[in-house]
């Protein structure tokens, strides 16, 4: 089989933290042929989705007491071809958010490939109906007190109900322009302007969950079923347990509360074409849904002994074999 993956620039992975090496891994391990480009790369040509691609070989990580070992150079790279993403198996859409324009624009490109050749991981379809943060507001049963508003007013009165609310940019990631509100604060006016552009942009803010000082735990899903997770605890005075800010990733397990969670959200996840999805759980309340480049994997295989990539592509062989 043939996997293409749109990524950021291979030189800019961190291949002992991020999911896109594991898939690129597992999949060239499992015997099948790997290449990689970017979004800006993307084409349609006679009403098909091309690509500028690239066949990669890589030197998988290894785990050495509890560390991923790297080998430099960790990749090679073979020679540029313009081809159909259609001659790939599968795609796999990785680019990091934020999700500008120009994101969406290689999603639209996607649109033109065939489902029927080839799987789309996530579907680009679904990746632009499930903006991060907005999509997790559906599922009411299992988020916090939650509003999205631009409206400063709106958000005081909010804020002094709960006592204290966290601000969410509606296009971040990786803990980015996220706030810890408190009514007294004398710079929450500032704050709210800058982070609404003076009241133009949309921003959600939730209750501020306490027991986010015991982590933000990742529940990675697959088709619907959740095959692992990590917790994300806050070091220092950091409140954010992202660990793109220095969150500790830890052990963890799955409760039965986080259980009726995923079986809530997975019949709308499956029905939108989103297979890879990563949970983002405080407290038994889902806070946020990741479509775009959910990470975690390299986490949980690291802690739990898993190989969860290898999972992923091994369930696209099945999915792949039941299309044919």
């Amino acid at each position: 089989m043939k996997f293409a993956f749109i990524i950021d620039p291979i030189q800019k992975l961190d291949p002992g933290h991020d999911t896109s090496v594991a898939f690129m891994e597992a999949a060239q391990q499992l015997g099948h042929d790997v290449w990689i480009t970017q979004a800006e790369s993307l084409s349609v040509v006679n009403g098909q989705a091309w690509a500028i691609l690239q066949r990669v070989q890589l030197t998988p990580v290894q785990l050495v007491d509890g560390r991923w070992l790297i080998t430099q150079p960790w990749f090679e790279l073979g020679e540029s071809v313009f081809q159909t993403l259609e001659t790939m198996d599968a795609v796999f859409m990785r680019t990091d958010p934020p999700v500008t324009i120009p994101y969406l624009y290689a999603t639209y490109i996607l649109d033109y490939i065939n489902p029927e050749k080839t799987l789309v991981i996530n579907s680009p379809k679904g990746i632009r109906a499930a903006n991060e943060k907005m999509y997790a507001l559906q599922f009411t049963e299992a988020i916090p007190e939650t509003i999205v508003t631009p409206d400063k007013l709106v958000i005081r009165e909010f804020v002094d109900k709960k006592g204290a609310g966290v601000l969410k940019p509606l296009g971040g990631k990786a803990g980015e322009g996220i706030l810890f509100l408190e009514g007294g604060d004398r710079n929450f006016n500032s704050l709210i302007e800058l982070s609404t552009l003076q009241g133009r942009v949309p921003v959600m803010v939730q209750e501020y969950l306490p027991a986010a000082k015991e982590g933000d735990k990742r529940i990675i899903l697959l088709n619907g079923e959740p095959i692992g997770a990590v917790n994300r605890v806050p070091t220092g005075k950091e409140f954010r347990g992202n660990m793109a800010v220095g969150g500790q990733a830890v052990a963890t397990e799955i409760s039965d509360r986080e259980l009726e969670i995923c079986a809530q959200v997975a019949p709308v996840l499956q029905k939108d074409g989103l297979i890879f999805v990563g949970l983002d759980v405080i407290g038994g309340y889902l806070t946020e849904v990741n479509v775009t480049s959910p990470t975690g994997v390299r986490e949980v295989d690291r802690l739990s002994g898993t190989q969860l990539g290898y999972q992923v592509i091994q369930w696209i062989e099945q999915h792949t074999k039941k299309k044919c």
